[in-house]
């Protein structure tokens, strides 16, 4: 054994000694990664309890959609004893710190929802399954009776099983006769999968995780991968240590644990992103650093509304000339020149984006713009080359995007306002021509302006909680009052505080499904123990309330293993096939990607490329979402949103995850560690800032917006940019959506979290807790 092997014994050795609040101490909540980089498994094994375990499973994160593999300990009683990483998974054995406290998670029984709850002169008060869901279904009934089938809603989860969405999505849509579905992938997705789409003719991201292996140059981009996606970031940061050449180019208005170990730091004016995605093409495409190998033949380009020229394009771009935007964009032009350079003529650049791009009310035109990008340099199609959207939740591509469960989504890609692909879904369905209705629902936030309007009368709810994830939410609860709201949860949250009835379900483990996660990677969970206390999986409430309306023999599978083999053979019918992915062999793979047509196949790492089943024989390239199989590039203008400083509002407020919480803290609030890492909500400000506004550490300030008003504590960091004042949503005590803008994107419908004009005024301090 040689001395670096001695020496990494001792560092794990020491690595073990601590405990697990002293490793988040130490690394920020973040398993293996940073500091602790290279020492794998070691580092995960410090992360879970001493305890005896009767047998291992293999089984999947809960969390992020990462979708790291993950092996579960529990003890002959099936009490979950001890969490690892998967060293068999993708992930490769790396899991972050609330990954490695799920024992933790399963465990707060006390904190769980056991009975069902029916609301009985204001307050919720326990109830029987049989009344309680008899009242669901009553409800539903008269509403859909007295108002038609649009006055009832479905707003879902990207944290439900696919066979769980996939049930509620052919209940309302196919059953009921409502397009009145959609959910929380609307606040963090939407933008991507339509941006996927008008580019290439089909959702989600052609490339893997592998890619990160063999990527040069990294473009990350409105992500704080280091603290949202740990293990990715981990990746990267080993994929770094192996080639010095590697170059990490990260544009983000906050100088975040990402940015500090970028190579290049583009710390952007809020709002201005599509300035620099434009400049950086004006580039390429006059300084010759674009393929014409693909722009010749795999490319079409479009503005907006027809095919264009080249040349055209190219003219389009003249406006956005470096020196022309650097001012306003806050980066120097020979900056923007250099980012565009090595993004160009690395061997393979590898772009990674989340919310800070999506949450935007340009979403859909970023995220043109960088699938465009892409194309134009040929840094696509091939390993370590690609643009890859990273998913915010854990089944929010598998169970939302691919079943179609968005108001204007039908399953596998296909359109609500198309009558071709309606017609094929109720062909597959079984259900008369003309079932489904011919335009979309409502969008999560029309949605819930529909509730305060009164024209929705009854929603179902799963495993979601909108009172505190919208934006401008105060302006939504008086809806939340008005409807019939049936909320189902394994906790309590601020929306179930609005419930009529609330449902226990089922958590994790205590049900079994699939979950497909950002690189198309679909994995199963199993069944472990017995759901806790009186709870239900979603599946059977989803089942149960079907029977009470009428759609019993509609809702033909009952269970998850029947929902699964149903749905494995409606993809057989579009691009999304996986018909090979059994229940049986995903209970032995770590994962496989879709494309899967057959059971003998690998499954797709890579698509539009051979080894894709569905690119033809003899073609090196074929984007077959498209009629001529060539992806397009648009002309996207960059266009203000309505947040604007000014002299009035003359800060700007940003929002976002931090590494040992997650959304609203529903589950991570539960576990005592990650809440002694991340303390309460609160803004943080550089110390520039600090000193205008005259307020030091712990002081607490009024932040006014066009939206509204609330207090909080300040935090001080280095780390921000001066004029840009950051906040999480984690904690309901500190309600940030409250000031947060509802502005959207104009396409997806998407929320813009990322940009709202502020002002600030100090305030007394908060009582003592």
């Amino acid at each position: 054994m040689d001395q670096n092997s001695n020496g990494d014994m001792e560092r794990d050795e020491d690595i073990h000694r601590l405990n697990r609040r002293s490793f988040l101490k130490l690394s920020g909540g973040v398993v293996a990664v940073g500091a602790l980089a290279g020492t794998g498994w070691a580092v995960t094994e410090l992360s879970v309890k001493e305890g005896p375990v009767a047998k291992w499973h293999k089984s999947v994160c809960r969390y992020c959609g990462t979708g790291c593999g993950v092996m579960l300990g529990l003890d002959k009683n099936e009490k979950l004893v001890r969490v690892r990483g998967d060293q068999e998974a993708h992930n490769k054995g790396v899991i972050c710190i609330k990954g490695s406290l799920l024992d933790e998670l399963m465990e707060k029984k006390e904190a769980r929802l056991t009975t069902p709850k029916i609301r009985k002169n204001g307050k919720l008060v326990e109830a029987s399954w049989e009344e309680a869901m008899s009242l669901v279904a009553e409800k539903f009934k008269s509403s859909i009776e007295e108002n038609g089938p649009n006055s009832v809603a479905y707003y879902g989860s990207g944290q439900l099983y696919i066979e769980e969405s996939y049930t509620a999505n052919k209940l309302f849509k196919g059953g009921i006769g409502t397009n009145n579905v959609d959910g929380n992938p609307r606040l963090c997705m939407a933008s991507a999968a339509v941006g996927y789409t008008q580019t290439f003719g089909k959702d989600e991201p052609a490339g893997c995780f592998d890619d990160i292996d063999h990527a040069e140059t990294f473009f990350v981009i409105g992500s704080n991968a280091y603290e949202c996606h740990p293990p990715v970031w981990e990746r990267v940061m080993r994929r770094k240590a192996a080639n010095p050449k590697v170059k990490i180019i990260v544009v983000d208005p906050r100088r975040t644990k990402t940015a500090q170990h970028a190579d290049y730091y583009l710390p952007v004016v809020p709002g201005t992103d599509m300035l620099l995605l434009n400049a950086m093409a004006h580039v390429i495409i006059n300084d010759r650093l674009y393929s014409e190998e693909y722009v010749n033949k795999y490319i079409s380009f479009n503005d907006g509304k027809a095919e264009v020229s080249f040349e055209e394009y190219k003219a389009f771009l003249e406006d956005y000339e470096p020196e022309k935007v650097a001012a306003e964009l806050g980066i120097s032009a020979q900056i923007i020149r250099e980012v565009a350079y090595y993004f160009a003529t690395s061997k393979a650049t590898m772009s990674l984006w989340t919310m800070g791009l999506n949450q935007r009310v340009q979403g859909v035109f970023l995220n043109n713009n960088m699938n465009s990008l892409h194309l134009l340099t040929g840094q696509i199609n091939k390993k370590g080359a690609t643009p890859m959207s990273m998913t915010g939740q854990s089944n929010a591509c598998g169970g939302v995007r691919d079943t179609g469960s968005l108001s204007h989504l039908l399953p596998n890609g296909r359109l609500v306002a198309k009558a071709e692909h309606r017609a094929e879904v109720e062909k597959l369905w079984g259900i008369p021509a003309g079932k489904i209705q011919e335009k979309p629902g409502y969008n999560a936030l029309s949605l819930f302006q529909a509730m305060n309007d009164e024209k929705v009368k009854a929603t179902l709810v799963m495993c979601t909680n909108p009172a505190q994830s919208l934006p401008n939410v105060a302006h939504y609860l008086p809806g939340m009052e008005k409807t019939f709201m049936c909320v189902v949860d394994a906790f309590e949250t601020e929306t179930s505080k609005y419930a009529d009835v609330l449902l226990p379900a089922a958590l994790y483990i205590e049900k079994e499904g699939t979950y497909g996660q950002t690189e198309r990677r679909y994995q199963l969970i199993q069944k472990l123990r017995e759901p806790y206390g009186d709870s239900r999986s979603d599946l059977d409430i989803l089942v149960d309330l079907a029977e009470r309306l009428g759609y019993g023999d509609f809702i033909k599978s009952k269970t998850s293993k029947e929902v699964w083999d149903e749905y494995r053979e409606f993809s057989s019918h579009s691009k999304y096939n996986f018909m090979g992915m059994t229940r049986e062999r995903l209970a032995k793979e770590r994962g496989l990607q879709w494309p899967c047509p057959t059971e003998d196949h690998p499954g797709t790492a890579r698509r539009y490329i051979p080894g894709d089943p569905f690119v033809p024989e003899g073609k090196e390239v074929y984007f077959y979402g498209k009629p001529n199989g060539k992806a397009t590039v648009f002309m996207r203008p960059y266009l203000r949103g309505n947040e604007k400083t000014d002299a009035n509002m003359p800060t700007y407020l940003t929002t976002g995850r931090v590494v040992s919480q997650w959304h609203t803290g529903t589950m991570t609030r539960e576990v005592a560690e990650l809440n002694s890492q991340s303390g309460p909500g609160r803004f943080v400000m550089h110390p520039q800032d600090a000193a205008h506004y005259q307020v030091k550490e712990g002081d607490v300030i009024i932040v006014n917006s066009s939206r509204g008003e609330m207090k909080g504590t300040v935090s001080i960091s280095e780390n921000e940019t001066p004029g840009v004042v950051f906040a999480a949503f984690y904690d309901p005590e500190f309600m940030i959506n409250d000031v947060v803008s509802d502005d959207h994107d104009p396409i997806s419908f998407q929320p813009d979290y990322k940009v709202t004009a502020i002002n600030i005024s100090k305030s007394l301090p908060l009582k003592p807790q």
